[in-house]
């Protein structure tokens, strides 16, 4: 046991802080807890901590909005985050700003303290270097040679490591990292990067590193997905003497391919569940509609509005399935069937005759400047479909009536960009960077009746992304939003 080893840990579930005290005192850890990003925040800036366990998803300041605010703080602490209903995804893009490691909701106590240990392991490695490196002021090619502590410490660490030296020869690697890149770990000692590792992406990044390691911030974070190598997350980092020369650079490589096969059953889990959802939930619903018809007698006036809000949540259901449906299809890569050459104006030509029911019950106007002028681009019809199906009926959902909506292409050099511009109730500064997240969804007293699942838009980037496109928002309170999608053109 560390007694000197002091750990913060930040969440808004109190089950979850008592929980994480109660497991890590017992080990002799000094813990203490903050239910809220800012507050954690302030004991950061007037204490020292070794390690923090940072819950991703909490109200008000989020745990991604806390991880960007300790690296402008510059404070050196290992970050391992705490996700709950968050993807994979969540999590590596959490990785990607500095966080060390991450832990799923709900775990164990033994799975708390083997992550704890990986961070304490890593700290003594990371100091032993640091000593080594005062010591000696050697290259890291004579420390691999000489310091066979180092060795008995690098062969026992679960993760990768790499180590290059400054002319980008294979300084030292550990059995891991021979595993995870395929190479043999005496043979490759000596040798050129790029003569013993077959992962253009990760050497391209070792460069980088290397070239910008004097910058404010030279680290790294890569996601490896390549044929004949596990799925495995990268961090690489340059290694500098105190007179400012580069010496090399560290790669810590980290095997996330069981948390991608869990990902995956927890993928096909939902799309079978939600499959066999649909058929009971759309039979209820047709069942309700023929009572409400008065096929099997007239009803009463209480009778007909309830019947009519029971039909309202059925729809809302339909909704949600539909919507887990496609972010499943999605994230199995069966979403996009054939891209193809095609025009955006039959798109919108079509959803905007779908729409125009939903528009006209508002007196809404929908009008758009595609008239065939604009230049190809290459696309998935029916993703585009659902994009713009999307984002129209959001516009017609979140305008007052008797307004108007705009529909506008305009191409430049390599992409089409379209919009769409309603004058509706308008977004916060502070719900814009949260749109695209799953199940988020703007509650204001002007918003707070509209059905919705809070899966649309997420639904959207994620098809805007497939498509190599980008998908841009500017809205102010109370006058307005314009959602302006970037579409490859096809000659791009």
């Amino acid at each position: 046991m560390n007694n000197d080893t002091n750990i913060l840990i930040i969440d808004d579930e109190a089950v979850i802080r008592d929980g994480c005290v109660r497991i890590l005192q017992k080990e002799g850890w000094k813990v203490e807890t903050a239910d809220k990003g800012h507050e954690g925040i302030e004991l950061l800036k007037n204490r020292n901590f070794d390690i923090l366990l940072l819950d991703l998803m909490m109200p008000g300041m989020s745990g991604l909005e806390v991880l960007s605010e300790v690296k402008e703080l510059s404070i050196e602490i290992y970050i391992i985050v705490i996700t709950g209903y968050a993807t994979i995804e969540t999590a590596v893009e959490a990785m990607k700003k500095g966080a060390f490691d991450y832990i799923s909701k709900p775990f164990t106590p033994d799975q708390l303290r083997v992550v704890v240990r990986k961070v304490l392991q890593n700290k003594a490695l990371r100091m032993e270097a640091e000593f080594l490196r005062k010591e000696q002021e050697k290259g890291l090619l004579a420390i691999a040679r000489e310091k066979s502590k180092i060795r008995t410490i690098m062969d026992c660490i679960p993760n990768g490591v790499l180590v290059i030296d400054s002319d980008k020869r294979v300084a030292l690697n550990n059995p891991m990292a021979s595993k995870l890149l395929n190479v043999n770990s005496m043979e490759s000692i000596g040798l050129k990067v790029e003569e013993c590792i077959d992962c253009p992406d990760l050497i391209n990044t070792i460069n980088e590193v290397l070239e910008n390691a004097l910058d404010d911030d030279p680290y790294r974070t890569l996601e490896i997905e390549q044929k004949g190598l596990a799925p495995q997350m990268a961090h690489i980092a340059p290694v500098t003497m105190e007179d400012g020369s580069v010496i090399g650079a560290v790669v810590i490589l980290q095997d996330i391919s069981a948390q991608k096969l869990i990902d995956k059953m927890k993928s096909d889990f939902m799309a079978k569940v939600t499959h066999e959802l649909k058929t009971p939930a759309a039979t209820i619903n047709q069942l309700l509609m023929t009572i409400q018809s008065g096929v099997v007698g007239k009803l009463e006036d209480e009778q007909e509005k309830m019947v009519g809000r029971a039909r309202l949540w059925g729809d809302t259901m339909l909704e949600l399935i539909s919507d887990l449906l496609n972010i499943s299809k999605i994230e199995s890569g069966l979403a996009i069937v054939k891209f193809e050459p095609m025009e955006i104006d039959e798109v919108i030509d079509y959803v905007i005759e779908m729409i125009k029911p939903q528009a006209e019950k508002k007196n809404i106007r929908i009008v758009s400047n595609l008239n065939g002028n604009h230049p190809m681009i290459y696309a998935d019809r029916g993703s585009m479909k659902d994009v713009f199906v999307n984002l129209v009926s959001n516009a017609v959902k979140y305008s007052e009536n008797d307004t108007e909506i705009k529909i506008k292409g305009e191409a430049d050099k390599d992409f089409l960009n379209i919009s769409v511009t309603d004058s509706g109730f308008g977004i916060s500064g502070e719900d814009i960077p949260h749109l695209f997240e799953r199940f988020f969804r703007v509650k204001t007293d002007k918003t707070r009746r509209i059905m919705g699942t809070g899966l649309g838009l997420p639904i959207v980037k994620e098809i805007i992304d497939s498509h190599h496109g980008l998908i841009k928002i500017e809205s102010v309170l109370d006058q307005g939003s314009t959602f302006t999608v970037s579409l490859p053109l096809h000659n791009a």
